[in-house]
């Protein structure tokens, strides 16, 4: 059976606490199930980085990082000196969750919501333990709800369970993505992993928040998408409602549109991919018609590589 075929519905966060538990308990069983024993070690490199913060300086040996030279000491001493690192015991991790309208859409069985908690369950999962912290700031459009973050398995619970239960925005309320990234950036927190979870439609005008969360944290973007969000089927004369907007139109789904819809969905995500470039992070691309477990272990596998080569 495929991870797409096994992922639970959280209906929009219409679930009741009994059905709500079951279907959480489900996600983190499948999850366990795919990623342990594949994808095993701390801090499993979902980006490459040094996960370190300066420390002092000492003398400069052969073989040191020349880039890690410190100037000011090397001009007062009158001898090279480098600036020591001390790793990080602990990893911070925030998550800006996209819970707009728009990501309760569906058309495979399961709503991008459902994938966008999904891809949450399996990052908390890949960067859990010795004292790892998880945080989230979820927006709706006209709200922003903030999880603190903390360590523990029953704190990873809650957060999920917040994701899981926070309601769409109300009717006509477009999503708000840049108030989220807004809200991490500021208070300014310790740095860490900063992970954003949204199917990325709309106008791209949170590019300068992303960029100065990047400056500031390590960085990934979690792309989630329907089929419908890339291409139109042949169904011909079809009335769409926008989710957000609530704007309604009648269209003829020709081969002509349909091509034009193809070329504008992949331009738009190839634009979203260069903000992330920019931005100094990777994105993971999710489709809720895909085994979504294989493509994150397949990403990982990939950013790992990447680290090794430099």
């Amino acid at each position: 059976m495929s991870a797409s075929s096994t992922l639970p519905s959280f209906a929009g966060g219409g679930l009741d606490e009994p059905e709500l538990t079951a279907a959480l308990k489900t996600l983190e069983l499948t999850v366990r199930r795919k990623l342990d024993g594949v994808l095993q070690g701390e801090h499993l490199g979902l980006i490459p980085g040094p996960g370190s913060e300066p420390g002092e300086a000492r003398e400069y040996q052969p073989g040191d990082d020349i880039r890690r030279m410190e100037w000011s000491v090397t001009a007062r001493t009158g001898t090279p000196h480098v600036r020591q690192m001390i790793a990080d015991r602990e990893l911070e991790t925030w998550f800006v969750v996209d819970a707009s309208a728009s990501l309760d859409f569906g058309t495979v069985g399961h709503s991008k919501r459902d994938l966008a908690l999904a891809a949450v369950s399996a990052v908390v999962h890949l960067t859990a333990g010795g004292g790892n912290r998880h945080g989230a700031i979820i927006v709706t459009g006209d709200d922003v709800v903030r999880v603190p973050a903390r360590a523990g398995r029953a704190h990873d619970q809650a957060l999920l369970k917040t994701i899981a239960t926070t309601r769409r925005s109300s009717p006509g309320v477009r999503g708000d993505l840049d108030a989220g990234l807004e809200a991490l950036r500021r208070p300014q927190r310790r740095r860490g992993l900063a992970v954003v979870v949204s199917d990325f439609l709309g106008e791209i005008d949170w590019a300068r928040s992303l960029r100065a969360i990047g400056a500031h944290h390590e960085l990934l973007g979690v792309e989630v998408l329907d089929p419908r969000d890339v291409e139109l089927p042949p169904v011909g004369p079809v009335t769409l409602r926008d989710a957000e907007s609530g704007d309604i139109v009648d269209i003829d789904v020709t081969p002509q549109v349909r091509a034009d819809y193809a070329r504008a969905s992949a331009d738009h995500r190839a634009e979203v991919l260069r903000t992330f470039r920019t931005a100094g992070g990777p994105v993971l691309s999710l489709r809720s018609d895909r085994d979504w477990l294989a493509d994150t272990v397949r990403f990982v596998g990939r950013r790992r590589r990447i680290a090794g080569a430099r």
